[in-house]
C-alpha cells in the first residue's frame, strides 16, 4: 500500500532543482503574504499574476518523466521526510490554483464590503500561512511534520474565521479552536503510542515495522478520532455551519474547498499505510460516510439561511470521500484503481465547486443585504450571472455530466459494483438526489417575484467572474479528467 501514496522508492535526495521548486512553494506564500498586509492589492491582477502554479506544472512534469520521489530534508539536527509523487503535486497545484482565486476574490470583496484596510490585511499573511501547510500535508511523509502542518494549519483556519470581529463570528471561531485542539489532543497521543511502540514516526518506516495489535489500533483509533473531528466528519460535524456562517465568502471558499479535506488525505494515508487489512473498521467509516451523505443533505435541504445550505452541503459532500475505505480495503486491485481516481477526483471537482458556490452565495448575500432564502426572491433577474454561477457548481456537486463530480461518482459508483458492495450504491443514488432537492429549492426562492423588491448592491463584476471561472473549471474537469486520471492510476507517474 505504500506506493499508493509515493513511499515506495528508496529514500534520496532530492535533484537541486526540484528541491529549489519545493523551497518556492513552501516558502513564497507566507513571504508575499506579509508584503501583501502591507501593501494590500487594491485590483485582482497582480494577484493572479503569481506563477507559483506554473512551478507546480514543471515539477507534475518532471513526476510523469521521470517517477515519484521520497526522500528525507535535513533541517540541522532534525531530519524530515517528504516525497513528491503524482497525487501530492496535483494537490499542490489544485491548492495554489484555489489560495489565487480566494485572494483574487478578497480583494473586490474587501471592497464591496467596505471592510477597514486595518482588518482585511491580516488575510493575506494567513492565506500565505495556509497555502504552505497544506502544501506540507500534501508532501510529508512523517508524523511529525504532519503534527506541524496539521496545526499550523488549524490556527490559520481559526484566525481567518475570527476576522470578522463580530461576536457571533468570535463564539464560533473560539468553539472551533476548541474542536481543533481536542483533536489535536487526539492525534498527540496517537503519535505518542506508535512513537513507543516502534521507536520511529516516519511513514515509509512505520508501514513496514507495525504489527497488528492492540497498541496499533489503539493510536490509529486515536489518530481517526483527531483527523475526523477535524475534518467535520458526521456525527463530529456541530461546528462546521456556525463558523461558516460569519465568516467572509473568501475564507469559507478556501476552508470548505481544501482545509477540512487535508485531514481526509492524512486519515487514509495513515489506514492504508498502517492497518491496510481492517476490513471491518473500513466498512465502519463508510458507513460513518453514507449517513454524512444523508444527514447532511437533509440538513441542507431544511436550512433557512444560503450560508447554512452551502455549508451542510460540505458535510454530505465529505461523506462521499470516506467510500473510499471499503472500496481500497480488502478490494480487489480493479476495485481499489477505480476507487482511488474516483476518489481523488471527487476531491478536486468538490474543492472547485465548492469555493465557487460559496463565494456565489457570497456575492448574493452581499447584494441583497439578507442572509436569509426567503430574501432572495428577485434574485433571478436581477442578479443572474451570481445565480448563474451557482448553479454551474452545483451540477457538480449533484454529479450530472460532463461535470467531474458525474466521473468520479461513475468510478465510485462501478468500483461499488464490481466489489458487490451495494449499500455505497443507493447512498450515491440517494445523496445525488438530496443535492437536487437542495438545490433547487434554494432557486424556487429566487424566482418568487411577489415580494417586496430589495435594493440590490453593485459588485465588482470580477467577483462573478472569479466564481464562474472556478465553476467552470469543476464542470471542465469532467471532459479533461483523462489526464489527471492517468496520472493517479497504478505507475501512472512512473517514467
Amino acid at each position: 500500500m505504500s506506493a499508493w501514496f509515493g513511499l515506495a522508492a528508496s529514500p534520496e535526495a532530492f535533484p537541486p532543482a526540484m528541491m529549489a521548486a519545493l523551497s518556492l512553494a513552501l516558502l513564497a506564500p507566507p513571504l508575499l503574504g506579509v508584503v501583501a498586509m502591507r501593501f494590500p492589492p487594491r485590483h485582482p491582477a497582480p494577484v493572479v499574476a503569481v506563477a507559483l502554479p506554473a512551478i507546480t506544472l514543471w515539477l507534475l512534469t518532471a513526476v510523469a518523466a521521470h517517477g515519484g520521489h521520497h526522500a528525507p530534508v535535513s533541517l540541522g539536527a532534525l531530519d524530515l521526510q517528504l516525497r513528491l509523487d503524482a497525487l501530492s503535486a496535483l494537490l499542490l497545484l489544485l491548492t495554489q490554483l484555489l489560495m489565487l482565486a480566494s485572494a483574487a476574490y478578497a480583494v473586490g470583496h474587501r471592497q464591496a464590503a467596505r471592510i477597514p484596510r486595518r482588518a482585511a490585511a491580516w488575510l493575506w499573511p494567513l492565506l500565505g500561512g495556509l497555502t504552505t501547510s497544506l502544501a506540507l500535508i500534501w508532501l510529508a511523509a512523517d508524523l511529525l511534520t504532519l503534527y506541524a502542518a496539521l496545526e499550523l494549519m488549524g490556527l490559520c483556519a481559526v484566525a481567518m474565521m475570527l476576522l470578522p470581529g463580530q461576536a457571533d463570528a468570535l463564539a464560533a471561531g473560539m468553539r472551533y479552536l476548541l474542536f481543533a485542539l481536542v483533536g489535536s489532543l487526539a492525534w498527540l497521543l496517537g503519535v505518542a503510542l506508535l512513537l513507543g511502540a516502534w521507536g520511529r514516526l516516519d511513514l515509509a518506516g512505520l508501514s513496514a515495522t507495525v504489527e497488528p495489535g492492540p497498541v496499533t489500533w489503539i493510536a490509529v483509533a486515536l489518530l481517526s478520532a483527531g483527523l475526523l473531528l477535524k475534518a467535520a466528519i458526521f456525527p463530529l460535524h456541530a461546528w462546521l455551519a456556525p463558523v461558516h456562517g460569519s465568516a467572509w465568502p473568501p475564507v469559507s471558499a478556501i476552508h470548505g474547498a481544501l482545509v477540512v479535506k487535508a485531514s481526509f488525505f492524512i486519515l487514509l494515508q495513515l489506514w492504508l499505510l498502517l492497518i491496510p487489512g481492517q476490513v471491518a473498521g473500513a466498512w465502519v467509516l463508510g458507513g460513518l460516510g453514507s449517513a454524512a451523505v444523508l444527514w447532511g443533505g437533509l440538513l441542507a435541504w431544511r436550512a433557512r439561511g444560503l450560508k447554512q445550505v452551502v455549508a451542510f452541503s460540505t458535510v454530505g459532500q465529505l461523506g462521499y470521500l470516506l467510500l473510499a475505505f471499503p472500496l481500497l480495503i480488502g478490494t480487489s486491485e480493479a476495485v481499489a484503481a477505480l476507487a482511488w481516481q474516483g476518489t481523488w477526483l471527487q476531491l478536486a471537482g468538490h474543492a472547485l465547486a465548492k469555493a465557487a458556490m460559496f463565494m456565489a452565495a457570497g456575492n448574493l448575500l452581499l447584494a441583497t443585504g439578507h442572509g436569509g432564502l426567503a430574501e432572495l426572491a428577485g434574485t433571478s433577474r436581477r442578479l443572474p450571472l451570481a445565480l448563474m454561477t451557482f448553479g454551474i457548481a452545483a451540477v457538480t456537486l449533484m454529479g450530472l455530466p460532463p461535470s467531474a463530480g458525474f466521473t468520479a461518482k461513475w468510478l465510485l459508483l462501478q468500483a461499488a459494483l464490481l466489489a458487490g458492495q451495494w449499500p455505497w450504491v443507493l447512498v450515491l443514488a440517494l445523496g445525488s438526489l438530496l443535492t437536487a432537492a437542495y438545490v433547487f429549492r434554494v432557486f424556487r426562492y429566487t424566482f418568487v417575484e411577489e415580494a417586496p423588491r430589495h435594493d440590490f448592491r453593485q459588485l465588482p463584476v470580477g467577483m462573478d467572474l472569479i466564481a464562474l471561472l472556478l465553476a467552470l473549471t469543476a464542470l471542465g474537469l469532467g471532459l479533461a479528467a483523462d489526464w489527471p486520471l492517468a496520472m493517479l492510476r497504478p505507475g501512472g507517474g512512473e517514467p
